[in-house]
């Protein structure tokens, strides 16, 4: 049955691709797929890792800045990194020069060499992907496992594809006890609770910025549809605090033009001032777009209050430790499923519904200082990684 389904598995999905291919040509001339596109489909300047190292695969930028405590612990010339996304590429080449886009499972038969060990970070489910590094050898650990209360039904009706995905996966690292039950449920084994990774370390102040007099008001990580309700949201409390500036850190650098037109629209309308923070580095207008990666946490440095995006739509939420490491009073949506265990982690944060960002804005005052209640435990892991070196 086994090899029946691996024979099945792999067929579907070389068919998937022939049938995806005009498709891909077609996006690889998007902006946005340009470079992820050609390697992870093409193979373009995409040569396979190095063998024998301990390989990181992880999908998103945050996923990726967070394996940062665990790669700290091992030697740089044994360290391998693979990702799917062009801002989780930037921030793994940060860690090692083997650093590449992790091909499609049809291209892995011949693009994969074996591995010490092979380190999934969450939920990337790939079943080629796994199979195929147990045959080379590698020990593979699936680490900061999540299921959500919102996806979990999914992966039930497709428990039977999970159950065989982890026949492949030697260890798995839960971060809460009924990520742990959910995980076995769909065929984990070898499950043990370390927490949340993205709390064992969170990232330090890069650039010590000076903060304005004023009260500064961050928005991050915003998504569509959430940028329109922060700025009216910060327009009716400018009639209240005329002195208050507002920084705007949309989470997808794609969005950074579009989002720089809507707030150019608004300060025109309200007669306000707004800057690009790439052109003008300082918080001398009402406005600043952060048009940049990775100046967040030296801004939640300096923030009076943090409005987190990601949870005023269904998104998921964001990572609010990084701005409660600071003691920022924080302020979100209740779409925050993804980020369930890190909200429980962290005293203070205020949920609100989106039709009352305006009015929880107003009652700053009343909003409470966040902090960090619990951190995570990453030593199992190590000591699993070392056992193999």
């Amino acid at each position: 049955m086994e090899k029946f389904f691996f024979f099945l598995y792999s067929l579907l999905s070389l068919l998937l691709y022939i049938i995806a291919l005009p498709f891909l040509i077609l996006f690889s001339f998007k902006k946005k797929y340009k470079a992820s596109i050609p390697a992870r489909f093409f193979l373009w300047d995409n040569a396979a890792l190095k063998p024998h190292g301990v390989w990181f695969h992880s999908c998103s930028f945050g996923e990726a800045k967070a394996i940062k405590p665990l790669v700290e612990k091992l030697p740089n010339d044994i360290l391998r990194m693979s990702t799917t996304t062009s801002t989780g590429f930037e921030a793994i080449s940060e860690y090692s020069q083997e650093s590449k886009y992790l091909p499609f499972e049809p291209l892995l038969f011949f693009w994969m060499k074996p591995q010490k060990v092979l380190l999934v970070m969450e939920a990337e489910f790939w079943y080629l992907l796994f199979v195929l590094a147990k045959r080379r050898g590698t020990k593979t650990m699936l680490i900061n496992a999540r299921m959500s209360d919102r996806s979990y039904p999914k992966y039930q009706r497709f428990a039977w594809l999970y159950k065989q995905i982890f026949k492949h996966i030697d260890e798995v690292y839960a971060q809460t006890e009924l990520d742990k039950e959910r995980l076995e449920f769909l065929g984990a084994r070898n499950v043990l609770v370390t927490g949340n990774i993205k709390l064992s370390k969170l990232p330090n102040v890069s650039q010590v910025i000076e903060k304005p007099s004023e009260l500064l008001i961050c928005a991050a990580s915003t998504h569509k549809g959430e940028e329109e309700l922060i700025l009216n949201a910060y327009a009716d409390f400018k009639k209240e605090q005329p002195e208050a500036k507002l920084v705007l850190a949309p989470r997808h650098p794609e969005r950074f033009d579009t989002v720089a037109g809507m707030i150019k629209a608004f300060a025109k309308l309200e007669a306000l001032h707004w800057q690009r923070y790439s052109e003008n580095r300082n918080f001398e207008n009402d406005i600043v777009l952060v048009d940049t990666l990775g100046e967040l946490v030296n801004i939640y440095a300096i923030s009076d209050i943090v409005i987190l995006g990601g949870a005023f739509e269904p998104i998921g939420g964001h990572n609010a430790a990084e701005a409660a490491q600071f003691g920022c009073k924080i302020i979100s949506g209740k779409h925050y499923f993804n980020q369930k265990d890190i909200f429980e982690a962290i005293e203070g944060i205020a949920i609100v519904e989106a039709s009352n960002l305006s009015r929880k804005l107003s009652q700053y005052g009343l909003l409470k200082p966040t902090y960090i209640k619990t951190k995570s435990d990453i030593s199992p892991i190590i000591e699993s990684i070392k056992s193999v070196l």
